[in-house]
């Protein structure tokens, strides 16, 4: 292995080379996620009755490429009749609602699925079920005390549930779904090259070789996986890492839907070389705009398509809403930054927890935007606007994004025990959750909230830290060190490489208006470095923290020094 490698997986807890083994053989298995095989006899049955069957999806990246992954696979295994339907997100808010069952059953639905959402949506499956619908819950979500009465819950964060990945994405539970149906069927000698066991159910299986097919490829499915798993910024444990280096093999190939290709194109990247970086800054934005501005069946049906013009056509669009959110954040994420900044007195430290509101806010983007003061403020952040939905006029969404040592979906749960009536409703992970509050409690919750974080934070996770890989050996500072670390899977979990070490610097410069352009002399060579979005002048010497970046021009290939983060040296 790369000795640089080796160290860098060292750091991350890796202890034998078998761990990196990404082979398909490796991942868990489908029969230790609870419910993936009740799921599995349901959708078969469903398949062999020629069911309607209805996805309902979540407005998310992870919830489109669910979604997509759900309708391409179940196609792929033989459902003849299935479809999709994703809520709007101003008009109907999150989950499967009471609401969008009775639309699901007016679509003449037999069977649902929820894909990214429904652990917490009590209400919306029991309409579904007094429909008479049959229900299957895939979600990766955290679940409350009482969970919904579906015919079959998968989600690894269920109660009883042993399976080792708690962090699957929602799209990532889908495919396994998939995985189990595939070993039902099979079981039960629908597929031409399988036969069924020795002693098999006769009413389960179908002996008409006529209705035999050959039985499908579900990695090539893979790449869908790997995008929905990194946008979605889950825990990249083993088994993700292994979904998502199987994705990049295959876009690497030129083995991918149509949509995805598109997608590259759109963000001038190049799927030759694709990333974990690609997926998290180029591709993903540009999915999850279209439920955040606009409507994500774009997006989903830019997925979904094998006709590479309607592809090219759907990524363009999608780029162009992307471009839109982007604007409105801008402007949102100045006065919101203003606004937080209002709460504590210049040289002070902001309070422990950060919550803003404006009646002029976009609720598509509120999670950017807290994404962006957690960052500059290094305190959980909560971001609201007033809620468009008819007849909700006086209710504010809100999103949250949180710091290390901080779960914000158990702050929230603890805040609503403390103030009963304040959220309406709430929900997420630990780095991120939403909530629904009427707007004359926001200052109740936004004390609430404050209080809390005074209580689990200290002194130290209050203080921004930097974790970096130490020095970076001069025989490593190539290119091809470069290209050595980016064909691996990086991401939340496990870190990108971050290196750090003093050096000293030669020249600075502002790149448009804004970006800090170096020359460093490191370790006695001269190495090019960029820090984006930094205006402030660097001392002479200082102790850098920075990540290796190739900066291509004229067909000429040169590494430089991306920096993150200075400090002043003692000496």
């Amino acid at each position: 292995m790369h000795p640089l490698l080796a160290r860098l997986f060292a750091a991350r807890g890796v202890q034998a080379v078998a761990e990196l083994d990404d082979g398909l053989t490796q991942l868990l298995s489908p029969a230790d996620l609870l419910g993936a095989q009740d799921a599995a006899r349901l959708l078969a049955d469903a398949i062999e009755r020629q069911s309607r069957i209805c996805v309902v999806a979540d407005y998310d990246c992870d919830g489109a490429t669910a979604c997509a992954v759900a309708l391409r696979g179940l196609r792929m295994l033989g459902a003849a009749n299935v479809r999709y339907l994703v809520p709007d997100r101003v008009v109907d808010g999150y989950g499967l609602t009471p609401a969008i069952a009775e639309r699901v059953h007016q679509l003449g639905t037999d069977v649902l699925v929820t894909v990214d959402n429904g652990i917490a949506s009590v209400d919306g499956v029991a309409r579904a079920k007094a429909l008479g619908l049959t229900v299957i819950v895939t979600d990766h979500h955290l679940p409350a005390a009482t969970l919904p009465a579906a015919d079959a819950i998968v989600n690894p964060n269920q109660p009883a549930c042993g399976f080792a990945s708690k962090s699957i994405a929602g799209v990532g539970v889908m495919f396994y779904v998939l995985m189990a149906l595939r070993a039902e069927l099979r079981s039960r000698g629908a597929f031409e090259d399988a036969s069924p066991p020795s002693g098999s159910n006769a009413s389960h299986t179908l002996a008409n070789a006529a209705e035999k097919r050959p039985q499908p490829r579900l990695d090539t499915l893979l790449p869908l996986v790997a995008l929905g798993t990194v946008a979605d910024v889950v825990k990249l444990d083993a088994n993700n890492r292994r979904l998502v280096a199987q994705g990049l093999r295959r876009i690497r190939a030129g083995q991918m839907p149509p949509g995805l290709g598109a997608l590259f194109s759109a963000a001038s990247r190049r799927a030759a070389v694709a990333s974990t970086f690609d997926f998290g800054f180029a591709l993903g934005p540009r999915i999850n705009a279209a439920g955040r501005l606009a409507d994500m069946t774009i997006g989903i049906e830019c997925l979904l398509t094998e006709d590479a013009l309607r592809a090219d056509e759907l990524a363009r669009q999608l780029d162009a809403i992307n471009r839109e959110r982007r604007d409105i954040e801008s402007g949102m994420r100045e006065h919101a930054m203003l606004l937080a900044e209002e709460l504590f007195e210049a040289g002070e430290e902001p309070p422990p927890a950060v919550s803003v509101f404006d009646p002029d806010f976009h609720e598509g983007v509120v999670g950017i935007v807290a994404s962006r003061i957690k960052d500059k403020l290094h305190r959980p952040t909560f971001v609201f606007a007033a809620s468009s939905a008819p007849g909700h006029e006086h209710e504010l969404k809100g999103s949250g994004r949180s710091i290390a040592g901080f779960h914000l979906r158990d702050a929230l749960d603890l805040v609503a025990k403390r103030h009963p009536g304040v959220l309406i409703k709430f929900g997420g992970h630990a780095m991120a959750a939403g909530c629904t509050i009427a707007e004359e409690h926001f200052e109740v919750f936004e004390r609430a909230l404050a209080q809390v974080a005074q209580e689990w934070l200290d002194e130290r996770t209050l203080t921004r830290q930097l974790e970096t890989d130490g020095p970076l050996p001069a025989q490593f500072r190539r290119a091809e060190t470069v290209d050595a670390i980016n064909s691996q899977v990086w991401g939340q979990g496990f870190a990108p490489p971050t290196f750090s070490e003093e050096v000293e610097v030669v020249s600075q410069r502002l790149v448009g208006e804004k970006h800090l352009s170096l020359k460093l002399r490191h370790q006695g060579e001269m190495v090019d470095g960029i820090w984006f979005g930094h205006t402030e002048p660097l001392p002479a010497k200082v102790l850098l923290a920075y990540r290796l970046d190739i900066n291509e021009w004229q067909g000429q290939r040169k590494l430089q020094f991306l920096v993150e983060g200075a400090q002043l040296t003692t000496g």
